[in-house]
């Protein structure tokens, strides 16, 4: 009979946490009016620690295709209280700038995703929990996974 309480409650234990596991996004309230919120699932890899996730946010725009463009604004990197969890957050896409190249007006204009200026968003890679990203209506979230070698190169003394 013990045995019988032990089974159920093994199950019982581990029903749960897995139906917590699932449901990470109760965390993650709905987003603001003017808002679009993003999710990535990302796939479990056997060493996490070499990767990376860089988020890209941006805009697809009709513009010229000779000039370099980048949009004002920045991501931040909030904690939900009493969760743990990290949510990214765009308040809002800055002004457009760009190089300022001579172009020929009547040359056809093409779309192009432009992305926010500045370094690379690089975050940690976790297969464990989603990444949720906040941004203003009609903006997009893209993203890419860097992978790091294994193996340290030796630097020279010089």
């Amino acid at each position: 009979m013990k045995s019988h309480y032990a089974i159920t409650g093994l199950v019982f234990f581990f029903t749960a946490f897995s139906v917590n596991a699932g449901d990470n996004m109760k965390a993650f309230p709905p987003p603001d009016k003017g808002q679009t919120r993003y999710v990535l699932q990302l796939p479990g890899h056997d060493d996490e620690s070499n990767l990376k996730i860089e988020l890209i946010v941006g805009k697809t725009v009709e513009i010229d295709e000779t000039n370099q463009y980048f949009f004002g604004g920045q991501i931040k990197k909030e904690s939900i209280v009493g969760w743990g969890f990290s949510r990214y957050l765009v308040s809002e896409l800055g002004p457009m700038a760009g190089t300022l190249m001579a172009v020929d007006p009547n040359a056809p204009k093409v779309n192009r995703f432009i992305r926010l200026g500045g370094e690379p968003f690089l975050i940690r890679y976790n297969s464990r929990l989603p990444v949720v990203v906040y941004v203003p209506e009609g903006v997009e979230v893209r993203y890419r996974i860097w992978s790091a070698d294994p193996d340290a190169t030796i630097a020279k003394e010089g």
